[in-house]
């Protein structure tokens, strides 16, 4: 990217919130490939153009570039760090290649270490594939006692071959619908039983119960509407998600259109109703359609429009429900005590 179409992000990205706190989110690709001086120059400019309002900044890095210098910077700043890492080494290594092809956790690790040494804030960020996938126990316990993680997100591998191709054959590394299922059981067993609650926060157990409670979710998968995942590429061509970098889906770029314009376009708009609008004639049925909501449509590839994980997310909403329902019970309870004068 270059110093000119940088001023010219922020500067409009500032300048559309309307809120009085602004959060960038560096992502990629690897972000780190990026020399530091990028990313100071990035600060320079958000004070430069902040006008009173309160800047954040989160990034998500695979961690292997995290040096002294980078964790120094981001203790400095305070940015959030999300890193990206599998599991112990036997489940993150085999697909966590470095481009000579050779493991890459003992350098994720490393990372790890200089973040907490300079007392970075960071979370965990795991992809599950049909590997990790089959060992829930082993995976959670690894982020809860080795690494101490209080923040954990995890996301299925759904890949088509060749990608984005909806009819296309699901990738040997991608999680099946059943072993889905029993992992997010076998975790939730974990997280529970151990008395993790309230120390350990995992995404999609917050999503899961936001949802039953009728808040709307952290996460934009387990949402009722998309569209507010949006993805700027180096050139500054704007897409409306991060999962759908398609022709079809940009929305144009920024030097030629405004950052508002193309998020409140009519195509924009579509796409987030598009979420909804083209939920398959089983999930307006389901019981559990609250709770998930089709899932994102990127997974979307049955041929009844349904998503891949479907069953494996009717297996853990099954499993979950008692547990759900009094805990938001409980929360709907002390919400009324706090209102009573």
């Amino acid at each position: 990217m270059s110093d000119e179409l940088l001023e010219h992000f922020i500067r409009e990205y500032i300048q559309a919130q309307t809120a009085d706190s602004v959060l960038f989110t560096w992502h990629g690709g690897e972000p780190l490939l990026r020399p530091l001086d990028f990313y100071h120059r990035a600060v320079e400019l958000q004070h430069k153009y902040a006008e009173g309002k309160s800047i954040s900044n989160c990034l998500q890095t695979n961690g292997t570039l995290i040096t002294e210098d980078w964790a120094r910077f981001l203790h400095t700043e305070g940015w959030l760090v999300g890193v990206s890492i599998d599991g112990p080494q036997e489940l993150h290594d085999p697909y966590r290649r470095t481009p000579q092809g050779g493991p890459s956790w003992g350098k994720v690790m490393r990372g790890i270490d200089l973040l907490n040494r300079f007392r970075v804030e960071w979370n965990a960020m795991a992809v599950v594939n049909h590997l990790n996938g089959a060992h829930p126990e082993e995976f959670y316990r690894f982020f809860r006692d080795e690494l101490q993680c209080r923040y954990l997100q995890f996301t299925p591998v759904v890949e088509t071959i060749p990608m984005g191709n909806p009819g296309g054959k699901v990738s040997p590394y991608s999680v099946q619908p059943q072993q889905w299922g029993k992992f997010l059981c076998s975790v939730f067993d974990e997280w529970v039983g151990h008395d993790d609650v309230g120390e350990m926060f995992v995404q999609i157990f917050d999503a899961t119960l936001a949802n039953w409670c009728g808040i709307t979710p952290g996460v934009c998968t387990m949402a009722r509407s998309c569209g507010h995942a949006a993805v700027m590429e180096w050139n500054g061509d704007v897409y409306s998600c991060d999962h759908f970098v398609y022709p079809q889906y940009k929305l144009g770029n920024l030097r030629e259109r405004h950052l508002v314009e193309m998020m409140y376009s009519p195509e924009q708009m579509a796409f987030g109703r598009m979420k909804h609008e083209s939920l398959s004639d089983e999930c307006r049925q389901c019981e559990w359609l609250f709770a998930c909501n089709g899932e994102c449509p990127r997974t979307r590839i049955l041929p009844d429009r349904r998503s891949y994980l479907c069953e494996g997310y009717r297996r853990f909403f099954e499993h979950v429900a008692p547990w759900m329902d009094v805990a938001k019970r409980n929360i709907m309870q002390a919400s009324t005590c706090k209102d009573r004068p």
